[in-house]
Order: C-alpha cells, then structure tokens, then sequence
C-alpha cells in the first residue's frame, strides 16, 4: 500500500452489526474489501458489499502481503472490540505508522466484562492468554486481588481453574463471561477446586476473585526456598541488593550471564510486565530448572540459554543491561559483556572468590563505577543459645561504560 493509504480498523462485539456506531458502520460499507476473522466477516450483514477477505493463519507473518495485494482500495479491518486493547490495531500501527491506521474502537471484552461485575478496573489485574501461557497467571495470583484473563479458547476456564488451585487458591472464585454483549451472552460462577463445568464458549472473559491464599511479594528478594535447585542461588539479601544495582526499567532487555536457579533474571522480570530478560547457563540440568523456576514465579517468557560464555552471547539482542553472576575469570566474558552493552547501559557483577574479585578490582581501576562489599549473617542455634553464621561476602561491581 502507498504511504497516503489509510487502513481503518473497526472494533466489533458479539452484538454484531446493531451495536456498532453509525461512524463504524459507514465506514465498512464504503468499504471495497474487509479483512478479518471469519467470525467476524459472519457479523456483517449482506448489505455490506466489500469483497472478505478471512485471515490466514499465521497472521503477523502475513500481514505485508496481504496489504500490498490490496494497494489502492478502501480497506477496512475488523477487530474484536478494542483494536489497540492485545488487539489487530497496535499490529497494523507498528507495521504502517500511526498516521496511516485510522481506529474505531468498540467496547473491549474486558470492559464489559467489568461493567458486568461491578470491578473497577483501575484495581483489576488483565491478562491475555492468548498467546501467553497460563504459567503468566502466576505472577498475579496474590490474596485479594481481582484479575480478568482474556482466554485463549473454551479450553481456558478448567486451565485457569488448575493454575488457581496448584497455587492453594482452590477456594478462589472464578466467573466465566461468554460471548460478552451478544445474544448467546452467558455467566457462570463457581470456585477453581470445584470447577467441573465442560468447556463452553471458545469467546470468553475469566474474572478471578482471588480470596483468601499464600502471598508472594512483588519486590526483589524472594525467598530462598522459591527456588529450585541444586543450591547455585544468588541468596536473599544479596539479590535484593544487586536487582537495586540492576535498577530494572520498563521494556529494558537483562542479559542474566552464569544464570544458576535463576533468580535474577526472574526476578528482573517480575519487577514489571515489559521487563525482558535471556539467562545464560553452561549446565543442561540447571538451565532446566531455570525455565521451571521463572514458569512457577510468573515470567515463563524468560529466554534460557544453555550454553557457555563469552560464545554462547553470539547473535543475541543488544542488552539494555548485563549481571554476571558466572564465569568472570573466563577469558574473554567481561570484555564481551562490556561491548554487547547499548550506550548508556548498566552493567552488574558479583564475585565471592579472591580470583573473580581480582578481576572486579582491576575492571573498576580501570572504568570507575561502585564497588560494595557485602557480608550478610544470619541467626542459626549454637547449642542451646542462638549465634550468628556469617555467609561468604560478596564483591558487587556496577558500572554505565562511558
């Protein structure tokens, strides 16, 4: 399509072709071709003469072409309810620029879902599970909250329901809004740990009333005992410190270098949904562990790799930010790190023996930054009394490459 053509994106409901504005509907009859789901072609009555064109499958991929064989014709595209809400709008933006996407939004699924229930959508958590595994869930899943997950198909709902009570909140209820302002509309209630109803509608809206359930805190410093593993951990105290080195940001890439359980790459992640992060680790079997961990914290979008620094770094995305927890004495691994970094970037290191501490020395000596010593110690019963055990301290080098 030429860079003047302008693609207008209609939201419809399951109301159909009477619930949509008068703006909407003119806009799809002086259409010469509509693109959409075949659902959504059915919702449009005969009147509207515009060629339709169904979806292929897989659809971003196909996006370009199927554009371009329609240069020069009125082009309109139907979108469930909101299209700039986990919708075909911010699709179709992003590929031809803002200024050449023009948007009719109609009421988004979880709108009405939550005009329905009364929830106020400023204190509700939303998902999308549609191209996220039900594992996302996880991060969400905390005593009181409301959340809405939009649902990939009539299978969700018992999916949910599983997720809720591996989570000790089989108490929790569950609503599920079919077909949401159409004519077949339908709600049905129940807990997750007596969800026995057959999949329904595959168009449906999950709202979750957490209730009552063990909390899982949202700053970084988990629990030790939240990680599985082979004792290759980053502790407490020490990852609280080094996530507030890391300072996560909102859409920022973390490259986890010598990843063990996992833990700072998970915990990167969960500091905000944006947050992106790839763990590097040498071994098969903690790499394994890593993908379990972020599944159950949360973040199962955590990219593992399992393989070796500084070769393994090859061909991956430039990070906004770089922790190496492993590997600082291999030839090469902090010098590969320094260049990978985007301008500005930050990048952390931790060290516990007097070799990769050698190495931080000299890094700082010669590129400044901040370096802290940390020695953390814990209660623990000398005979009947109780003492303090000291942990091995740990050397923390932060440095932005100028």
């Amino acid at each position: 399509m030429s860079s003047s053509a302008v693609v207008t994106v209609a939201g419809i409901g399951a109301g159909g072709w009477p619930d949509l504005s008068g703006t909407a509907q003119r806009a799809l009859t002086g259409a010469d071709v509509i693109l959409g789901s075949s659902r959504q072609l059915d919702l449009l009555p005969e009147t509207v003469a515009a060629r339709r064109v169904p979806w292929p499958s897989p659809l971003v991929p196909a996006l370009p072409g199927l554009l371009e064989a329609e240069r020069g014709r009125q082009v309109c595209v139907l979108a469930s309810g909101d299209p700039m809400f986990h919708g075909i709008g911010a699709t179709l933006v992003r590929l031809l620029g803002a200024g050449a996407v023009r948007v009719l939004p109609h009421p988004s699924s979880v709108s009405l879902a939550a005009a329905r229930l009364g929830w106020d959508l400023a204190g509700t958590d939303v998902v999308s599970l549609v191209t996220a595994p039900v594992e996302t869930l996880n991060r969400l899943i905390n005593p009181g909250r409301r959340i809405l997950v939009l649902s990939a198909g009539a299978h969700t709902p018992a999916a949910v329901a599983a997720r809720l009570v591996d989570r000790g909140y089989g108490a929790a209820t569950m609503t599920v809004l079919e077909q949401l302002g159409g004519p077949g509309e339908r709600i049905l209630t129940g807990t997750a740990d007596g969800w026995v109803l057959p999949d329904g509608d595959p168009l449906n809206v999950v709202a979750i009333a957490c209730g009552d359930g063990p909390a899982t805190g949202v700053v970084p410093g988990l629990p030790d005992t939240s990680y599985a593993g082979d004792g290759q951990l980053t502790k407490r105290e020490i990852r609280a410190v080094t996530l507030a080195a890391l300072a996560p940001a909102p859409g920022e890439l973390l490259w986890d270098v010598g990843g063990g359980s996992g833990s700072i790459g998970i915990e990167w992640m969960r500091a905000h949904p944006a947050c992106r992060a790839i763990t590097i680790e040498s071994s098969a079997e903690r790499a394994a562990v890593i993908t379990a961990n972020a599944a159950a914290l949360g973040v199962p979008g955590l990219r593992v790799i399992h393989g070796r620094a500084p070769a393994a770094l090859d061909g991956l995305p430039q990070p906004d930010t770089i922790f190496i927890g492993g590997g600082l004495t291999r030839d090469g691994v902090l010098d590969r790190c320094l260049a990978a970094l985007r301008p500005g970037g930050r990048l952390v290191a931790n060290a516990v023996t007097v070799e990769s501490e050698a190495v931080l020395a000299a890094a700082y000596a010669r590129l400044g930054g901040e370096l802290t010593r940390l020695t953390v110690q814990r209660g623990a019963p000398v005979g009947g009394f109780t003492g303090w055990r000291s942990a091995m301290p740990v050397t923390i080098w932060s440095v932005i490459p100028r």
